[in-house]
């Protein structure tokens, strides 16, 4: 710490020099002084309120079925193309929307999973899923 030599005598004078401390007080003040009223100029809104809880209500789910030989069961249901495309309207219409899960054996072409997942995006159905199953574990 840098001190004051007197010229009387030789000894250190120990005070601290409260000048750079003034500058840097004065500084933060005029810092604050800009600053809060920039942070005062904002819309009065009522914000909702939220919690943390987790949502007990649950989607509803469709499931898909696709067989080997292309055809489409809806939960237990053999339906047709023209019926599958109605029952997947009348599903996106109501609130909250099912999920849809389409269930291809792996022997079905593709070509008839993706005629089912065209017919469900032109229903309206946002949310697609597919189910599958783990392979085995190798030991």
């Amino acid at each position: 710490m840098a001190g004051f030599v007197a010229h009387d005598n030789e000894e250190v004078m120990s005070e601290i020099n409260m000048v750079p401390f003034i500058d840097v007080m004065l500084v933060l003040l005029i810092v604050f002084i800009i600053t809060v009223p920039v942070m005062k100029h904002a819309v009065n809104v009522e914000l909702p309120k939220a919690s943390n809880e987790k949502e007990l209500i649950k989607p509803e789910t469709v499931v898909l079925a696709v067989r080997a030989d292309g055809s489409y069961f809806l939960g237990e249901h053999a339906v047709s193309d023209t019926e599958l495309f109605q029952q997947l309207q009348a599903d996106a219409a109501k609130e909250p929307q099912p999920d849809l899960h389409i269930r291809g054996d792996k022997d079905v072409r593709y070509e008839r999973v993706a005629q089912a997942m065209a017919a469900a995006q032109q229903a309206g159905l946002k949310k697609i899923g597919f189910i599958t199953e783990p392979r085995p574990a190798t030991p």
